[in-house]
């Protein structure tokens, strides 16, 4: 692993040791992309990965923005704003960013864990009248 990138430094701030190379959008407009070696893919990841787990580069996740999967070692990372950005393989064409991966287990598909409004009635709700005399304003 690369040992330029410290673990104690802000991974979003500090810009990353990696060469970096033009990642083009569909408008004509670009931005830096780093170019990290497969063998410093989990330190990165394990850096700029916002959420709690963090997913092992053999997961499949789904980019919500562009609707298709990708194996996670595919992320790629772009300097833009002062920051390091943690996207999806499909940003150039989605903008999907990491907070717009979803894990297909992450829904719930389970009929019997929907929310079923026949289990709630009125009663349920507490629905005591308020004397707007008593409100502090």
């Amino acid at each position: 692993m690369n040992s330029e990138f410290s673990t104690d430094e802000n991974p979003i701030e500090e810009r990353l040791p990696y060469p970096t190379k033009p990642m083009y959008f569909p408008d004509g407009t670009s931005v830096e992309e780093f170019i990290i070696p497969d063998e410093d893919k989990e330190i990165v990841l394990e850096q700029l990965y916002p959420f709690t787990p963090i997913p092992k580069l053999t997961d499949e996740l789904e980019d919500l923005h562009s609707g298709k999967k990708f194996i996670v070692k595919d992320f790629r990372v772009t300097w833009e704003h002062g920051m390091n950005y943690l996207v999806s393989p499909y940003y150039p064409e989605s903008g999907g960013t990491v907070i717009d991966w979803v894990d297909e287990g992450a829904w719930v598909d389970d009929e019997d864990d929907a929310f079923d409004d026949d289990e709630f009635d009125e009663d349920d709700l507490d629905l005591t009248e308020s004397n707007d005399d008593d409100l502090p304003f």
